[in-house]
């Protein structure tokens, strides 16, 4: 007798383990709503760890694509020319030497297209049949630009001095043009002005131009055709040493132009931290937006869910309470199975937010980057998401009596 009073008398319990396959047994009474109820929760951690994913992939990709060339490379543009009515060439005489001088700078020079007023080039006197353009530009800067010698020589200080009838040829140019030997110096006609070929050019690696054209000394298009066109203004290639381009791109203009340096524009080489962080921001600022979206719509419809099982299931709340338990152990039960509903949502969010970074890495030939605390947070997320959506319900269930739950 007093054994079975102190049964009745002692207080129910909920263990974690019948917490737990009441769970499961809670989810699995009505499976397909609660597969559609993940779909929200899984769409939003997949797209967060997808963005995640495609973001530091796609910053470590622009890292490695950005070569030394372009970190080592200031284009300044004839502003002024640009802008004037007639010809004009804000560039001085001695530019490259004045650049020269800056702190960093390796070589400088400046080129142009020369519009020609009649005719092309060819290799007999009379109208040029080639399309090949025309280039001018001063020795110096066929040492910025890295340019390679397949035969004969570059031009020099002395052709730029003298203006003379000298050109470079590109290897295609050469080639159209029937050039394969420079022994007999041969000639060519641009605009019906002959020019002896003193050289062909094997490759330049910093203007790709420069390798399907002809190439002159800037003094003997000056001295032929004139100042370059606003169409075609000049511009200045500066070669700098490694981290000294955005310092140079400030001094040039005021070396070149201090009267008026707005004439002159100089670029800079794009910083790879700011290009990454700009596309990381991109991307997160968009996709990150509909991931919230889903987040919410994953968190409504768990809430949503757990709300019609306290509505469906009164009965079942009216009997445990009946039977002992008590309202923190209906609203726990309740709460562990919108947690779970998060948990399953998102660790299927996460397997598929590293599948998609996969998928487009392998697709676009990439190296795949994928913070490991993104993937471990993205489960850890998804039940914070369930734990939060089944508050309400939960509240709701234990307020039931169970008396109003067994007469429903």
């Amino acid at each position: 007798m007093r054994h079975r009073a102190r049964l009745i008398g002692t207080p129910s319990r909920l263990r974690p383990r019948d917490l737990g396959s009441e769970t499961v047994a809670g989810l699995l009474q009505r499976p397909g709503r609660s597969a559609l109820t993940l779909v929200g929760t899984i769409l939003g951690i997949g797209a967060f760890v997808a963005i995640v994913g495609l973001s530091q992939t796609a910053s470590g990709q622009i890292g490695k694509d950005f070569n030394v060339l372009d970190a080592t490379q200031v284009t300044v543009t004839d502003h002024g020319a640009q802008t004037s009515p007639v010809p004009t060439l804000d560039f001085p005489a001695n530019a490259g030497q004045r650049v020269d001088k800056i702190k960093g700078v390796i070589a400088a020079g400046v080129w142009y297209t020369v519009a020609l007023p009649k005719s092309g080039v060819s290799t007999v006197p009379g109208p040029g049949t080639s399309g090949f353009p025309v280039i001018a530009a001063t020795p110096s800067l066929l040492r910025a630009s890295g340019a390679k010698v397949a035969a004969g020589v570059l031009f020099n200080q002395f052709h730029e001095q003298h203006a003379q009838n000298v050109a470079v040829l590109s290897e295609t140019a050469a080639r159209e043009l029937g050039i394969a030997s420079l022994v007999n110096q041969p000639a060519i006609f641009i605009d019906q002005k002959p020019f002896t070929v003193i050289g062909i050019l094997g490759s330049d690696q910093r203007i790709p131009s420069l390798n399907f054209s002809v190439i002159i000394p800037e003094s003997t298009a000056l001295r032929l055709w004139g100042l370059p066109t606003s169409t075609n203004p000049a511009t200045m290639l500066i070669h700098t040493r490694l981290g000294a381009g955005p310092v140079v791109a400030r001094q040039v203009p005021v070396a070149l132009s201090p009267s008026d340096p707005k004439l002159l524009k100089a670029a800079a080489p794009v910083n790879p931290a700011a290009l990454q962080h700009t596309v990381t921001s991109s991307l997160n600022t968009v996709f990150l937006a509909l991931a919230g979206i889903a987040v919410v719509v994953g968190a409504v419809g768990i809430a949503n869910t757990t709300l019609v099982a306290v509505l469906e299931r009164a009965g079942e709340i009216g009997l445990r309470r009946a039977l002992g338990a008590r309202p923190r152990h209906i609203a726990v039960q309740f709460l562990s199975e919108s947690t779970a509903l998060g948990l399953f949502g998102g660790l299927c969010g996460a397997c598929i937010g590293v599948a998609a970074t996969l998928t487009v890495s392998i697709d676009k030939h990439w190296t795949a980057l994928m913070d490991p605390r993104v993937v471990v947070a993205a489960p850890v997320a998804g039940a914070i998401i369930g734990l939060l959506a089944g508050l309400y319900p939960s509240l709701r269930a234990s307020a039931i009596e169970p008396a109003d739950a067994l007469r429903r």
